[in-house]
């Protein structure tokens, strides 16, 4: 079985089984639009902020953090009103630590269920 892949204007970029970038330097803005539009999502000013820190959480530390971890990091960053579960689960719904991972185009966290 082939492995999933992602059409970006026709060319496709190579996906893991759970949907993730197989190679983490094929994730473009065009690359998180269309996975977040693979579940729904149309990405908002709201979430490119979290996409970017995400993404600078992953450069700073070398890996994709947990839930826990996450709201931390965005409470540090961000605050209080946007440091919390509730806030990432209206962005990111489901589990937001894997799913803004998948869309930031870094790997699955570990430890996330």
């Amino acid at each position: 079985m082939p492995s999933p892949t992602l059409d970006l204007n026709g060319h496709a970029v190579a996906l893991t089984k759970e949907g993730y970038l197989q190679n983490p330097g094929d994730w473009s803005e065009a690359a998180a639009s269309a996975l977040a539009a693979s579940v729904d999502i149309e990405l908002s000013e709201s979430h490119w902020e979290i996409i970017a820190l995400l993404r600078r959480f992953h450069q700073e530390f070398e890996h994709s953090p947990a839930m826990r971890i996450l709201v931390k990091y965005v409470k540090q960053h961000l605050g209080d009103e946007k440091g919390n579960s509730i806030y990432l689960l209206q962005l990111f719904p489901g589990s937001p630590a894997k799913l803004a991972a998948k869309i930031a185009g870094l790997p699955r966290p570990t430890h996330c269920l």
